[in-house]
């Protein structure tokens, strides 16, 4: 990456469509891009993020960590000057309360000890 130049980026979501591409400075944060992403949401998907920690985004192969900077991630540019950058937008399905019930008393009774003293 050359410096302060702008990167212009797209974000390929799940069913091939994209949101971008825009300009984004180096010094930019993969969770301001996370909050640009949830507000260009398209409404009419089938899975919608309710906030930033339920997407990661994919560069390369790497999940780009919500506190480094577009330049701390090293993002590669490419050969091509002026190329966009594409990135992976996954999206953690919603779990249901009764999922997690289920998990957190199958997790509570597998970890019960019982103790003899003879």
């Amino acid at each position: 990456m050359a410096g302060d130049e702008p990167l212009e980026l797209k974000f390929r979501l799940h069913d091939g469509t994209d949101i971008g591409p825009n300009n984004y400075a180096p010094a930019t944060t993969v969770a301001t891009l996370k909050e640009n992403i949830l507000a260009q949401w398209p409404k009419d998907k089938e899975i919608n993020p309710k906030t930033i920690n339920d997407m990661k985004l994919i560069n390369a192969g790497r999940i780009l960590e919500n506190n480094k900077t577009l330049g701390e991630s090293r993002i590669s540019i490419g050969e091509l000057p002026g190329g966009i950058i594409t990135m992976h937008v996954i999206v953690r399905p919603p779990v249901s309360d009764k999922a997690n019930e289920k998990q957190l008393s199958v997790y509570t009774k597998k970890s019960r000890c019982a103790c003899t003293i003879v």
